[in-house]
């Protein structure tokens, strides 16, 4: 499992990291607080609070991880 912050400060964002999650093989989670949704999930996305960082969380095999992260890699939080 990988875990890393994401910032998701716009509908586009959102919208990029759901494409990327639903083309990775891996499971996505998503969670903020004591909520976790599925990353494949834009409805899922859009019932947290996206004003603060979420944390991810990738499933799967390492090189599928690696994928998902750097196609993700211009939203991770500073």
């Amino acid at each position: 499992m990988s875990e890393f912050q994401l910032s998701l400060a716009s509908i586009e964002e959102v919208r990029q990291f759901v494409n990327a999650a639903t083309r990775s093989p891996c499971e996505v989670d998503v969670c903020a607080g004591r909520y976790v949704v599925d990353g494949k999930s834009i409805m899922g996305l859009f019932s947290l609070d996206l004003s603060h960082p979420v944390t991810i969380r990738v499933h799967g095999g390492e090189g599928d991880r690696e994928a998902f992260r750097q196609a993700v890699e211009n939203l991770l939080a500073k």
